[in-house]
C-alpha cells in the first residue's frame, strides 16, 4: 500500500510564551500543500533468504536499513542522522507498542526538503500511522493516532487531520478554519540553508500579539501583506539575508502574499497569476502549484 506524505505552509506565525516543560504556546494556520514524498509498506515475504534480502539492498539506490522486523530503503533526497531516528521507524515503533504487525518492507521517496519550515519528516511519520492502520486494520480511532503523532512532533497531528487549522498550545491543539488558496499561484522557494528548528527558538523573544491569526485570517489575501506576520523571520533574516533577499524578490515578481514557513528556510508566495520564475532562485529548490 502506498501513500503520498504532503508538506504544510504557515501561515502566520506568533510564539507567545515558553513553558516550564521547554516548549513554547504558538499561533499559527497550518496549510497543507501539493508538494510530496511517496511512502510504501509492503509485508515481507515469508521465506525470503539473507541471499535475497541482500540483493534487494544493493539494487536500491539510497540508504537501506534491514532488521528482523522491517527493512528500510530510502532514495530522493537525502537525510541526515540515523535510520533509527527517523519518524517513519519512530511511527512504526509506536504502532508496535500496541498492536502486533507482521515484518515490513518500508520505501520512502523523498521529495520534501529537510530544514525547510515545511514539515516533510512529521508528514512522513504522520502518513505512516495512518498506513499501517489501513493496511493491517488496527482500528485506532483518529484521535489516538493523533496523540501517537503528538510523540513525534509538535506538527505532526496536523497531518493526521490534514486540512486547514489553527494550530495552538505546542501545534498540538486544532481548531478547523475555512480557508481555501485552490484558486491561487503559490511558489515555493528552499535556498541551501537548512535551519535548526530549536535553534531558531532559542534566539527568540516570546510576545503577545496585538491581533490574534484568527482574526486576521477572515481578511482577503491581498490584505496579509500588512497583517500576517511570522515571528521568526527578524531573527532568521539577520542570520540568513539571503533567505530576506528571496522574500523580497518574490514581492517584486508581484506576489500578494510572502512568507518564510515556520522556521525557515523555505519562503512561499501567493500569487493571482502564475509568476515568470523558472530561470529565477538559481541554487534553491523550487516548486509551483497548479491551481484548479
Amino acid at each position: 500500500m502506498i501513500c503520498f506524505p504532503n508538506a504544510k505552509i504557515n501561515v502566520g506565525l506568533h510564539i507567545l510564551s515558553k513553558r516550564k516543560d521547554g516548549y513554547h504556546n504558538l499561533e499559527t494556520l497550518l496549510y497543507p500543500i501539493g508538494l510530496r514524498d511517496a511512502l510504501e509498506i509492503i509485508p515481507t515475504r515469508t521465506g525470503d533468504t539473507e541471499q535475497e534480502q541482500g540483493k534487494a539492498m544493493r539494487s536500491t539506490q539510497g540508504e537501506s536499513v534491514t532488521t528482523a522486523e522491517h527493512r528500510f530503503y530510502q532514495t530522493g533526497l537525502p537525510l541526515k542522522g540515523a535510520v533509527e531516528e527517523n519518524l517513519v521507524i519512530k511511527a512504526l515503533q509506536q504502532v508496535r507498542e500496541r498492536r502486533s504487525v507482521p515484518p515490513i518492507d518500508i520505501h520512502l521517496l523523498k521529495k520534501i526538503p529537510s530544514g525547510a519550515g515545511l514539515g516533510g519528516g512529521s508528514s512522513d511519520g504522520a502518513f505512516m500511522l495512518r498506513l499501517l492502520n489501513d493496511l493491517f486494520q488496527l482500528q485506532f480511532t483518529e484521535e489516538e493516532l493523533i496523540q501517537m503523532a503528538a510523540t513525534l512532533g509538535a506538527d505532526a497531528p496536523f497531518f493526521i487531520v490534514n486540512r486547514p487549522v489553527l494550530a495552538t498550545g505546542i501545534g498540538d491543539q486544532l481548531e478547523p478554519v475555512n480557508l481555501d488558496l485552490s484558486g491561487y499561484f503559490l511558489l515555493l522557494v528552499k535556498p541551501n540553508i537548512e535551519v535548526s528548528t530549536t535553534a531558531a527558538y532559542s534566539m527568540i523573544t516570546p510576545s503577545t500579539p496585538d491581533v490574534s491569526i484568527r482574526e486576521i485570517i477572515c481578511q482577503s489575501v491581498s490584505e496579509w501583506k500588512q497583517t500576517v506576520k511570522n515571528d521568526f523571520e527578524p531573527y532568521i533574516f539577520k542570520k540568513y539575508p539571503s533567505i530576506a533577499r528571496i522574500k523580497k524578490q518574490l514581492y517584486d515578481m508581484g506576489a500578494l502574499y510572502a512568507s518564510m514557513s515556520g522556521s525557515g528556510s523555505s519562503v512561499y508566495a501567493i500569487f493571482e497569476e502564475e509568476p515568470k520564475w523558472r530561470e529565477s532562485f538559481q541554487g534553491c529548490f523550487t516548486w509551483c502549484n497548479n491551481p484548479l
